[in-house]
């Protein structure tokens, strides 16, 4: 299950945090399109929890969907180069 893991544990697995803006419109007022946005640790490319989010959407909520965009976050990237400006000579 992967609530029980830790960020840092999904993300060695190659989960990233992914964060999707759903665009839909109002069921009562279809040409007013609403946003909402959706975030979780996802794999990407084939993002399985987003399309489970989506299933859950058009099984369970009246609103259609216009459009989904979506983004990821790297957060485990190379530590970059570390420089001293000035050399300190402890005394």
């Amino acid at each position: 299950m992967q609530e029980a893991r830790g960020s840092f544990e999904l993300q060695l697995e190659g989960y990233r945090l992914a964060t999707a803006e759903i665009l839909y419109h109002l069921p009562d007022h279809p040409g007013v399109l609403q946003s909402f946005i959706w975030q979780h640790y996802d794999c990407a490319p084939t993002y399985p929890r987003l399309h489970e989010f989506i299933h859950y959407w058009h099984q369970n909520i009246t609103a259609r969907l216009y459009k989904i965009y979506v983004e990821r976050a790297e957060f485990i990237i190379p530590a970059p180069e570390v420089r001293f400006a000035k050399d300190f000579t402890l005394q």
